[in-house]
């Protein structure tokens, strides 16, 4: 596997998070996902830390998605920081303020934010920060790791399946119905996975926006295929 993930807490040259998760395998050794009641979850704290931070933390977490009723899951692999009334390209500026739409990107951290792209598609994004902060992460790509069948089903068979924050959506069945559920449980459950060395992280500006565009909060995982658009050009952490 391209990109070694490595298990939580024992990566050269990194703190440990707050609260991190008890240590797993390397996700090269294909594990099986655990079962829901069993399985850590990020504590409070570490979505309330600051956007760029937890961006770069959620690379190697598991997103599990059962909604309708059927379960499939992944490990995020791409996410892209987007910052409160400061950061002029994201949904909570303060040109923008609060809204109707965005007003879960304010608190309580550790929830998603979802909206609808263009009229088009969804994308998910996980709140977090202090309350009134206005900081969420998106998520932008997602290798498949349960229930791909399923995603192919939603996806219509096209290719890839979650590779880009629309794609990952739509294979996960994401819509507003979920807009502000807290992602500590069903139908839409973010889990601590595997920690990702600092080696195999690719650090660019944003994609897809004007404004502050070049800002280095976007972030995948080196080699994989659930990125949506890898770089020539990145900045070292």
């Amino acid at each position: 596997m391209a990109g070694r993930l490595r298990p939580p807490c024992i990566v050269e040259g990194r703190r440990p998070v707050a609260g991190s998760a008890p240590i797993r395998p390397p996700l090269s050794l294909a594990p099986s996902l655990p079962e829901l009641g069993a399985a850590a979850r990020f504590p409070y704290a570490f979505f309330e830390q600051p956007v760029v931070d937890v961006a770069r933390e959620l690379l190697g977490a598991c997103l599990v998605s059962y909604v309708g009723g059927a379960r499939c899951a992944g490990v995020v692999v791409e996410t892209e920081a987007y910052g409160g009334p400061d950061d002029p390209a994201s949904h909570a500026a303060t040109r923008i303020g609060v809204t109707a739409r965005n007003r879960a990107m304010f608190g309580p951290a550790g929830r998603a934010y979802v909206y609808r792209s263009y009229g088009v598609h969804w994308c998910m994004n996980v709140v977090t920060g202090r309350r009134g902060q206005g900081q969420a992460v998106l998520l932008r790509g997602l290798v498949p790791i349960d229930g791909e069948e399923l995603m192919r089903e939603r996806r219509a068979g096209r290719r890839p399946l979650a590779a880009g924050p629309g794609r990952l959506a739509q294979a996960l069945g994401i819509t507003d119905e979920v807009y502000g559920h807290d992602l500590s449980k069903p139908p839409l459950v973010l889990l601590p996975g595997w920690v990702v060395a600092d080696t195999d992280v690719v650090v660019t500006g944003r994609v897809g926006v004007t404004a502050a565009a070049h800002w280095p909060h976007r972030f995948y995982v080196r080699g994989r295929p659930g990125v949506s658009r890898a770089s020539r050009t990145h900045i070292v952490p």
